[in-house]
């Protein structure tokens, strides 16, 4: 579906960057990977894609803190893999605690990673698309894009102006062939989240399984996981032709979060 396209998927060595890199890659697109990491870690999940897949895959270290390296990361894309036809901006980071005691390096840090980050990227991404008349941006914002938490205020900042950017780059953008949509994702069990259930089980000295399914119960009707693989799923149809003219929407994958 996607051969012969080239994406990059930011915070990709990890959770769900990781499941959209593989899922747009088993469609046929070459991918730039993008994250933190061991080193040997990350080369030998860049060869596996590559290898499982037959597509090119590169790497690029670029801090999403940092403007300069997200353009290098943009031409990095454009030299090694000959375009720049999918974005999915999905870099992020957490901290919770209450506004009056939120730390400003933390707002600001959050800030950058999770919005900041995806603007610049689409900066640098767009007029490359613009120029094949074909391109589609898919951040990857949260169930928080759309509702909030308490002790979230950063994330939830954040998220909400992702959603808000979705919209106008897509009016901007929807005469010249790109695309650009939010999917918002509920809880999604990836290993960072599995590691936050099982300390919930110890703090609280109940079964692992309680404590999956008492975090679930706090937001979602459906007492289920997403996964990365269908969140993966989700951004190989927005990227391909069928999704021609979905553009400046937020599609939710939350097991009924946000509609209660």
């Amino acid at each position: 579906m996607l051969k012969g396209k080239a994406a990059i998927v930011t915070g990709s060595t990890s959770g769900i960057g990781l499941g959209i890199a593989r899922a747009l890659a088993s469609e046929g697109a070459q991918i730039m990977l993008n994250g933190f990491g061991d080193k040997a870690e990350i080369e030998k999940l860049r060869r596996e894609i590559s290898a499982t897949h037959g597509v090119k895959v590169g790497y690029s270290a670029a801090d999403m803190s940092k403007p300069g390296d997200i353009r290098e990361m943009v031409q990095q894309a454009a030299q090694e893999l000959g375009s720049v036809d999918v974005l999915v901006n999905n870099a992020g980071i957490q901290f919770v605690a209450p506004v009056d005691e939120f730390p400003e390096d933390k707002w600001n840090a959050i800030i950058a990673i999770n919005l900041s980050a995806a603007f610049h990227a689409t900066k640098a991404a767009l007029p490359l698309m613009k120029q094949r008349k074909w391109g589609r941006i898919v951040n990857i914002a949260s169930a928080h894009g759309l509702v909030a938490s308490e002790n979230k205020v950063a994330y939830v900042a954040a998220k909400h102006g992702i959603v808000g950017m979705t919209k106008v780059v897509a009016i901007e953008a929807a005469n010249h062939g790109v695309t650009c949509n939010a999917i918002c994702p509920g809880w999604v069990l990836t290993p960072l989240v599995q590691k936050q259930i099982e300390a919930r089980a110890k703090a609280e000295n109940i079964p692992v399984d309680k404590a999956k399914n008492d975090l679930l119960r706090e937001k979602q009707p459906m007492l289920q996981f997403s996964t990365p693989e269908q969140i993966g799923a989700l951004a190989v149809y927005l990227a391909s032709d069928a999704a021609a003219t979905i553009t400046g929407t937020t599609i939710s994958i939350d097991g009924g979060w946000v509609a209660q």
